[in-house]
C-alpha cells in the first residue's frame, strides 16, 4: 500500500515540473514575438531611444578631423601690457600766465608743433632792457678804447704819466667785461622769452589737458601741462619664467625673435614685431625676467596701458603632426585618441603629445598623416565601436 502511495506522489511531482517548464517556454515565446512586432513597427526601444544599429551594433554620430603635417612654431605665450615708445611730461620753464593752448586733447602732434603760449610781455620788457644796457655799455667801451689809444701816444711822449695811462686802460678793459655781461644777459632774456612758447619735442599723441588757459604756471610745477606719448613705434612689455632665459639668449644669438601681440577682442589679427629688450636681472619675487617687443603699430591698434596676449616665437618645427586638442583624451593608461578606420569602426590609439598650443596638439608618436580622429562624441565610444561621420573639423 505504501509503495503505491510513493508512486502516486512521484507522478504528481513530475507532472508539476513538466507543467512549469511548458508555461515558462510559452511565456518566453510570446515575449519575443511581441518584441519583434514592436521593433518592426518602428516603436521606441527600452529607455525611450531609437538606436541605429548595424549588424546588431549601435552606430554613434561623431565629428572627425584629419591628422595634418605642417610647420608649427615653438612659442612662449604670456600676458603683456602695451607701453609708449617714449613719453614726455610737458612743464613750464618760466613763471607766467598760460594765455593759449594750441591743440586739442588727444590730438596727434608733430615735432616742433606749438603747444602753449605763456604771457610773453614781462620777458619782452626784460629783453628790451638788456638790449638797452648792451647798447649803452657798448658806447662806453668805444669811448674807453679811443681814450686808451690816445693815452698810449701821450705816454710815449711823456706828456702823461704811466699811472694815468694804466688807469685809462684798466677802465676800458672793465667796460669790455661789462659789455660781455650785457651780451650774456641779452641771451638769457631771449632764452626766457623763448620759453613762453612751448613746442612739442617729438611726434606723438597728447593726453588730457591738465592745466587750462588763464592759470598761472610755475617753473617745474609738480603738475605737467600735458603728457605726450609716442605710439608709433610702440613697446609691448611682458615677463617669462627664468627657465626660458637660456633658450631665448641662444635663439637671439642666431637672429631676431618674432613677437606677436593679440588683442583679446580681435585675436584673428595679431600685430607682429620683434624682441628688442631683455632685462639685466631676474625678479627674485616672481622668478621671471622682463622682455620688450617693438611694434611698428602703423594702424594704431595697440594703445599704451592695454593688456594683450603675447606669443614669443623661439623656433619653427617643420613637418609636425597636428590634431585639434579636443581629439586627445586622457584615460587610466594615459593619453589616447579614437582613430576612425575606413570601415567606420574606431580604434583606441595611445599617443604621445609633445605640447599643446593655440588649440592644436602636436603629436610626437602614435599617428600618421591623413588618419581621421574623433573630435566630438568620444564619451559614447569604445574599442571597435562603429560611427557615423557627421562632419569634419576644418573642412
Amino acid at each position: 500500500m505504501k509503495r503505491y502511495l510513493w508512486i502516486g506522489v512521484t507522478l504528481l511531482v513530475l507532472a508539476a515540473i513538466v507543467g512549469y517548464w511548458g508555461l515558462s517556454s510559452w511565456s518566453q515565446t510570446k515575449s519575443e514575438s511581441g518584441s519583434g512586432s514592436e521593433n518592426r513597427s518602428g516603436r521606441r526601444s527600452e529607455g525611450g531611444r531609437s538606436d541605429r544599429r548595424s549588424g546588431g551594433q549601435q552606430v554613434v554620430p561623431v565629428m572627425v578631423a584629419s591628422v595634418t603635417q605642417q610647420s608649427v612654431p615653438v612659442q612662449v605665450r604670456v600676458i603683456g601690457i602695451v607701453e609708449a615708445y617714449s613719453s614726455v611730461s610737458v612743464r613750464s620753464q618760466v613763471n607766467g600766465t598760460l594765455m593759449r593752448v594750441h591743440f586739442k586733447e588727444g590730438q596727434d602732434v608733430k615735432k616742433e608743433d606749438l603747444l602753449f603760449t605763456i604771457d610773453p610781455r614781462p620777458f619782452e620788457a626784460t629783453l628790451k632792457q638788456a638790449e638797452a644796457n648792451l647798447a649803452k655799455n657798448s658806447a662806453l667801451v668805444e669811448n674807453a678804447r679811443e681814450q686808451a689809444r690816445r693815452y698810449a701816444e701821450l705816454v710815449k711822449k711823456q706828456y702823461v704819466s704811466q699811472e694815468q695811462y694804466d688807469q685809462i686802460r684798466y677802465n676800458a678793459n672793465a667796460l669790455e667785461a661789462v659789455v660781455e655781461a650785457d651780451k650774456a644777459a641779452l641771451e638769457n632774456a631771449k632764452l626766457q622769452l623763448s620759453y613762453c612758447y612751448i613746442y612739442s619735442s617729438m611726434v606723438g599723441r597728447t593726453g588730457s589737458l591738465l592745466v587750462y588757459e588763464g592759470n598761472f604756471v610755475r617753473v617745474n610745477d609738480n603738475t605737467p601741462l600735458v603728457i605726450i606719448n609716442q605710439t608709433s613705434p610702440i613697446y609691448v612689455s611682458f615677463s617669462v619664467p627664468e627657465q626660458n632665459l637660456p633658450e631665448i639668449k641662444r635663439r637671439m644669438a642666431a637672429g631676431k625673435l618674432a613677437v606677436e601681440a593679440l588683442i583679446p577682442q580681435n585675436a584673428d589679427r595679431p600685430d607682429r614685431g620683434e624682441l628688442s629688450f631683455v632685462d639685466n636681472t631676474v625678479d627674485r619675487v616672481t622668478g621671471t625676467i622682463k622682455l620688450k617687443g617693438t611694434f611698428a603699430n602703423n594702424e594704431k591698434r595697440l594703445w599704451p596701458g592695454q593688456f594683450v596676449k603675447v606669443a614669443l616665437t623661439l623656433a619653427v618645427e617643420p613637418n609636425a603632426l597636428v590634431v585639434p586638442s579636443q581629439a586627445v583624451q586622457t584615460g587610466q593608461k594615459g593619453q589616447h585618441v579614437f582613430v576612425v578606420k575606413p570601415d567606420l569602426a574606431v580604434e583606441l590609439r595611445p599617443v604621445v603629445v609633445s605640447r599643446t598650443d593655440g588649440g592644436q596638439a602636436v603629436i610626437e608618436k602614435g599617428l600618421k598623416p591623413g588618419e581621421k580622429v574623433v573630435t566630438d562624441g568620444q564619451f559614447l565610444l569604445g574599442p571597435g565601436a562603429r560611427v557615423e561621420v557627421k562632419g569634419e573639423v576644418g573642412s
